[in-house]
């Protein structure tokens, strides 16, 4: 009789499980064609972003290609020691957040600006028109922007061209005075990506009901008190998720465009630890420091998205999970 009971007491538990897992079945099975076109995007993911994570482990290694990721030694954290007792990583750290930090002051602005600018234009045909100009330097490679830069700024460009024609200066070197090589960086940033990071915007923006604004002009509320009272705030959650997953990506300026800048006038200021990475890893066949100091920066760049996260949770705002 009691092992009845028990039976009877534990019994409900399976059953419920069961009934979980044929619901789960029947949905995975009237969704099946919506997952076969997102197994691509999986398999891409896993093979290409997962799969890849297993090599982080050359940087506890003294890793030699030719004993392989198996038979290569040991050696613990002397590759992260080595890290922060380096004079040279601690100046491409330095040169990576400050170039972060600007293209976070000076181009992560530009995009929240040129939406607010795009919503109040009322012509539709002018409005896309715009969208379109300012949408279409997105689609040109690192390659193509930095060969036009190279055009407009080399010793015998358009630039100073102009400016020995108007006023009779000598030719500069633009491009090799390091004050201007990180302005330079951001201001390509800005041009490129701007117009293309405005489509988040302007999709918040789009969900803002017209009578708000139409009851605002009634009560008299001019234009900029209309953007204060009614577009901020409705794009305000927005831009914390963006400067959230922002903060993470601190120490990647992106390899292609900080590379293809690069020269030696500008290599003390403009050596990133993207292109650090490369160097050492490529160039100097250091696989395992330059692993290290690549596993260092995804750390890095994860405690810093759950931080902003949390903090941002804090101050009452939404944040990415």
């Amino acid at each position: 009789m009691k092992t009845d009971a028990k039976t009877k007491a534990h019994s409900p538990i399976p059953a419920q499980l069961s009934i979980k897992w044929m619901r789960s079945k029947k949905k995975i099975w009237q969704g099946r064609y919506m997952y076969v076109f997102v197994l691509p995007g999986l398999v891409y993911f896993l093979l290409y972003k997962y799969v890849p994570l297993l090599g982080s482990v050359i940087a506890f290694k003294e890793y030699s290609p030719f004993q392989g990721f198996v038979d290569s030694p040991w050696v613990g954290w002397a590759h992260f020691i080595r890290i922060f007792d380096n004079a040279e990583v601690v100046q491409v750290l330095i040169n990576t957040l400050v170039l972060s930090f600007l293209q976070i002051a000076f181009a992560f602005p530009v995009p929240i600006l040129l939406a607010i600018m795009l919503n109040e234009v009322r012509h539709e045909r002018f409005k896309k028109v715009i969208q379109s100009i300012v949408y279409l330097p997105h689609f040109l490679s690192w390659v193509v922007v930095i060969g036009i830069v190279t055009i407009f700024l080399r010793s015998d460009g358009l630039v100073n061209n102009l400016l020995q024609a108007w006023f009779g200066l000598e030719s500069i070197q633009f491009l090799q005075i390091p004050s201007l090589f990180k302005p330079l960086l951001v201001l390509e940033v800005i041009w490129k990506e701007s117009g293309w990071g405005t489509i988040i915007f302007l999709a918040a923006l789009a969900g803002v009901h017209p009578e708000l604004y139409e009851a605002a002009v009634v009560d008299g509320a001019s234009r900029l008190r209309r953007i204060w009272h009614i577009t901020l705030p409705a794009i305000r959650s927005t831009v914390v998720i963006l400067l959230i997953l922002r903060l993470g990506t601190v120490l990647d300026n992106g390899f292609e465009q900080v590379f293809l800048m690069l020269n030696p006038y500008v290599m003390d200021i403009g050596n990133v630890l993207d292109t650090y990475v490369y160097y050492k890893g490529i160039l100097q066949s250091d696989f395992s420091f330059a692993t290290a100091v690549g596993l260092f920066k995804s750390v890095v760049g994860l405690l810093l998205v759950i931080t902003a996260n949390r903090l941002a949770k804090k101050f009452g705002e939404e944040g990415i999970y």
